[in-house]
């Protein structure tokens, strides 16, 4: 069949294991050409290739629920339920997106960029179904990376508790990001490693269904011994514990062992958990090889060499500022580095290497992450927490009521900070202002450049109380070694440009923005101010009192939420003290901000050089007329 004219997965149900098997190398030469020109998640989703394509061919999708954790490795999905010849778009601007996306199609039953998501949802759905007296299958898909979030473990205590028939997949291809690490992760080692109990399981399971006509009934009977017979082979047997059937392991890419596992799991009444073992980027040599967690997720690459198109020299964010704590590491034995399964996205391996027992990767649990930095505080050390800003969303309470409400040393570095473009409305890091800003204890600050950036970390390890340093996506600019920042004091803002026409206040990365705008404001003979608000929290009331004075507009320009953001703390300042000053912000609205390239979505934001220009003109003239 040439996929290309796929509209919908019916085709399945009656190929055979030849015809997938050619199926599946067709889909996997397409998505290899076609995400070397847009780039994407191709590990996850080359590793998941015959598993989809089974999933599809047994369950009736849109009315059996196919639920997706994380999402990223729904390409098959899409391609099977229609939507090949999108791809060209894929994760671009008003394009394809790169997740689940219930407006695309009604195979598309929930939307997840996070981990850990599935089974909760799919708890939701199957309840649903069973209030409903309705009668089809609900399939989560959760990898063994996603299985150690603390939501997953939640929602399979649920799930055996009430024992809700679902169907449970675990893709274990021991990668999510980064290599998994955990109690977890090593049990599912021991269970796929254990070739006798599993070949011994197989070939009970076969005996039992070729006794004639009563083969079926005898399964069920002698199940609870044949349960009883893995304790002699396999520690814990985790999930059978919990109260959820146990299946597997599978390889993930036979489509003969997957027949048989799916139309075994059918059969049972409740809750059955199906251990799918793959590789995450099969039948693409650069991504099957990968260790670390490159080939997770990229752009654009050249198919021949596994070469990634468009990098830069220069150094990235992320590495400048984990090089630059490892350098503070190197003088003060108290500093330790903490991440949840971002060593990699966050260059944390030097740290890793060169101070192994003071570095310490969680695997995907944010919450314990950010709990466990607060113990480390409270216990005389000085951690780092390195997590990306859409991730910190997921640890809030324990932001506030661990390590806010207990003022401990924690420093945290929120990586991805503002529009991160392709992966769309889910890591977003626009939300972390609003919702950190309101926080007693907390000091938030952005910087500049990597001078400044530089101040900052030296300021964090020697402040007491909680701390942290937003940072941007992408590389660093580069400084000019012969500049030399006077000292950073706590709370302080910077005016970059003088004048009395217009105040223009920005941070980190649009302050670049702001000042081409001055300069062409400059070149009119009208002179803008304007500031860097390098500190969010605390914000400058001495600089503030002094516009106020003035009575001079003040234009704030912030790639962050409105709601809760910099122009609104301004706001309220301004209100409190009963200035006048005319205010206006630019940044973004209530809403959800999808995929794009980073500087189209700025551009449709507002963000763009020509919107806050004609703002700012506005508010001269109008301030002109006024006086």
């Amino acid at each position: 069949m040439n996929i290309h004219e796929i509209t919908n997965p019916d085709f399945l149900e009656d190929m055979n294991t030849e015809q997938l098997e050619k199926l599946s190398a067709d889909i996997r030469a397409f998505l290899i050409e076609s995400c070397s020109k847009t780039g994407g998640h191709i590990g996850a989703n080359l590793g998941v290739v015959e598993l989809t394509i089974a999933l599809h061919k047994h369950f009736n999708s849109p009315e059996d629920k196919i639920l997706f954790d994380v999402g990223h490795q729904a390409y098959i999905h899409k391609i099977l339920t229609g939507r090949i010849n999108e791809f060209d778009t894929l994760r671009q601007y008003k394009g394809l997106c790169g997740f689940p996306k219930m407006r695309e199609s009604e195979h598309d039953v929930w939307e997840a960029g996070h981990s850990s998501t599935s089974l909760s949802a799919a708890m939701g759905m199957a309840l649903a179904r069973d209030i409903k007296k309705e009668d089809h299958y609900v399939v989560p898909i959760i990898g063994d990376g996603a299985l150690t979030g603390g939501m997953a473990l939640e929602a399979l205590n649920n799930i055996g508790s009430e024992r809700t028939p679902m169907i449970i997949i675990l893709n274990d291809n021991e990668m999510s990001i980064a290599p998994n690490v955990g109690a977890m992760h090593n049990m599912l080692g021991r269970i796929r490693s254990n070739v006798s109990y599993n070949r011994a399981k197989y070939d009970f399971e076969e005996m039992i269904e070729n006794v004639p006509q009563v083969g079926a009934k005898l399964r069920d009977i002698v199940d609870r011994v044949k349960d009883s017979f893995k304790y002699l082979f396999v520690e814990g047997v985790f999930f059978e514990e919990l109260g959820i059937k146990y299946l597997g392991p599978v390889d993930g890419h036979d489509y003969e062992e997957l027949d048989t596992a799916l139309k075994n799991a059918k059969d049972f009444k409740g809750p059955v958990l199906v251990h799918v073992v793959t590789k995450k980027g099969k039948g693409y040599t650069h991504a099957e090889t990968d260790e670390i967690g490159t080939w997770h997720g990229l752009g654009p690459y050249k198919i021949e060499t596994g070469e990634v198109l468009g990098g830069k020299s220069t150094v990235s964010w992320s590495e400048f500022v984990s090089n630059t704590v490892l350098s503070h590491a190197h003088e003060d034995e108290r500093i330790v580095a903490v991440t949840p399964a971002m060593p990699v996205g966050s260059k944390l391996t030097n740290f890793a290497r060169t101070y192994p027992e003071r570095f310490f990767d969680v695997g995907i649990a944010e919450q314990h992450a950010i709990t466990m930095s607060a113990g480390l505080a409270a216990a005389g050390m000085k951690p780092y927490l390195a997590i990306y800003s859409t991730f910190l969303q997921r640890g809030y309470d324990q932001l506030l009521h661990d390590v806010d409400r207990q003022n401990l040393n924690v420093f945290i570095g929120i990586d991805r900070s503002g529009l991160v473009g392709a992966d769309g409305e889910t890591h977003q890091g626009i939300f972390d202002i609003s919702f950190i800003t309101p926080l007693p204890n907390m000091v938030l600050m952005m910087p500049k450049d990597e001078r400044e950036a530089s101040q900052m970390i030296e300021l964090a390890f020697n402040h007491d109380g909680p701390i942290a340093l937003r940072y941007p996506r992408g590389n660093v600019n580069g400084i000019d070694d012969e500049v030399t920042y006077p000292p950073l004091e706590l709370g302080k803002w910077e005016n970059i440009s003088e004048g009395d026409a217009l105040t223009i206040v920005s941070f980190g990365p649009t302050l670049e923005l702001v000042q081409d705008v001055a300069d062409a404001f400059k070149k009119e003979n009208i002179n803008i101010n304007v500031v860097n608000a390098r500190f969010i929290k605390p914000i400058d009331e001495s600089m503030l009192h002094e516009l106020g004075q003035k009575n001079q507009p003040i234009l704030v320009v912030e790639e962050s939420m409105l709601e809760g953001g910099l122009g609104s703390m301004i706001g309220s300042f301004m209100l409190d003290n009963n200035y006048k000053n005319s205010i206006e912000r630019i940044g973004i609205g209530n809403e959800y901000i999808e995929h794009g390239n980073v500087n189209e979505l700025l551009d449709d934001i507002g963000i763009s050089f020509d919107n806050i220009y004609a703002k700012a003109k506005e508010m001269v003239n109008q301030d002109n007329e006024e006086n």
